[in-house]
C-alpha cells in the first residue's frame, strides 16, 4: 500500500500540541484577556483544536454557551486572530507560530439530530428488543 493511500494517523505530538493550544485559548477567553465586547458577553468553549502535521496551522472549533450569537462570536474571534496567535505562540513553545482558523463546532447539532431521529416512533419501534 502506498503511503498516500493509507489513512494518515495523527502523531502524539500533533495531538499534544493541539491540546496545548486548546488550553491556552480557553484560558485567554475565560480570563477575558481579549478586549472585545462580544467576547466579554459570551462564554465560549474551545471544543477541539486540530493541528496540521507540520504544526503551522490550527483549526479551532468553538461553541458559544447555548449556541447563542454564534456568528457574532466567530466574527469577534476572527477579528482578534492576530492577538490570539501572538498569545498562543508565546505560551506554546514551537518552532513556528500556528495560524489560527476559527470554525463553529457542529458536532453538538449533529448529535442532537441523530438523537431526535432515534426517538422517532418508527425508529424506536425497530430498536425495541422482542
Amino acid at each position: 500500500m502506498r503511503k498516500d493511500e493509507a489513512a494518515p494517523e495523527k502523531s502524539v505530538r500533533v495531538l499534544r500540541v493541539g491540546e496545548q493550544v486548546r488550553h491556552v485559548l480557553s484560558e485567554i477567553l475565560a480570563r477575558g484577556d481579549v478586549h472585545d465586547d462580544v467576547l466579554a458577553k459570551h462564554v465560549v468553549s474551545i471544543t477541539e483544536v486540530r493541528m496540521s502535521p507540520d504544526l503551522r496551522h490550527a483549526t479551532v472549533f468553538v461553541k458559544p454557551l447555548l449556541g447563542k450569537d454564534e456568528e457574532a462570536v466567530l466574527k469577534a474571534l476572527r477579528t482578534n486572530t492576530a492577538y490570539l496567535q501572538r498569545e498562543v505562540a508565546a505560551r506554546v513553545q514551537n518552532k513556528y507560530a500556528a495560524k489560527l482558523k476559527f470554525l463553529a463546532d457542529e458536532s453538538f447539532d449533529e448529535g442532537s439530530h441523530i438523537d431526535a431521529l432515534l426517538r422517532q416512533p418508527t425508529v424506536a419501534r425497530d430498536l425495541i428488543e422482542d
